[in-house]
């Protein structure tokens, strides 16, 4: 089973949800950016990572913009199922974005990152380190459409924590100047075949049809929704 929510900001309640606590060994909880449990470095904050990487299943995440990245590069990288994650502890995992992954048979597209300007304020890292994940480099795009490519551009599900532009827009939501994350998300919008995209960035709980899903605080099985 691969369930989907959105932004946690470090919420620990959101993993007592009765439909997460039903996973089992070998099932998905997919975050859609801002975790918010890897923020200060702290002895306490390691324990409690330990803590969710100790769940039965999978916990993996896409950075949002209001992570301390340059906490979360400290990380190691590591080839799992497909592409690259950050191991973060035990089953909780980072999905560097740009990457496919196969997960329960499915494969996954990730692309996390974006802009920060709304939903909390700035992260607590360096300029430079958060500018990279809202502009991603050209290096960056040519290895996701690389990847995208040997794929045949075709995928069951997105998760990225920025949606397309036009999805933002249709949502009334502000859309940056900045955005680069979105506007490359948006070429591929029209590139990609794909059944659903999740995307968690404007703390909405809504649906987007025919296959967009914008979440929050809710919580639903991918498999369920056509």
């Amino acid at each position: 089973m691969i369930l989907v929510t959105g932004d946690i900001h470090g919420d620990t309640g959101r993993f007592s949800d009765k439909r997460i606590k039903s996973l089992k060994k070998g099932d998905t909880l997919l975050i859609c950016g801002d975790l918010g449990f890897i923020w200060n470095g702290s002895d306490k904050e390691k324990r409690l990572l330990k803590k969710l990487g100790r769940h039965r299943y999978n916990v993996l995440f896409v950075e949002g913009a209001h992570e301390n990245f340059d906490e979360l590069e400290q990380y190691p990288t590591e080839q799992w199922n497909g592409g690259t994650v950050r191991v973060i502890s035990g089953n909780l995992r980072q999905l560097v974005r740009g990457n496919v992954f196969v997960i329960e048979g499915k494969r996954i597209f990730a692309f996390g990152g974006g802009s920060g300007e709304m939903n909390g304020g700035t992260a607590p890292c360096s300029t430079a380190t958060a500018e990279r994940y809202e502009i991603p480099s050209r290096e960056e795009i040519a290895a996701s459409d690389a990847v995208l490519a040997a794929n045949q551009y075709t995928v069951d599900y997105i998760v990225t924590y920025e949606p397309p532009v036009t999805i933002a827009e249709f949502l009334d939501q502000k859309v940056s100047a900045t955005d680069t994350v979105g506007v490359y998300l948006e070429r591929k919008r029209s590139e990609i075949t794909f059944r659903q995209w999740f995307f968690g960035k404007h703390h909405l709980n809504k649906q987007v049809p025919p296959k967009f899903t914008a979440l929050f605080d809710n919580v639903v099985n991918a498999e369920t929704l056509k």
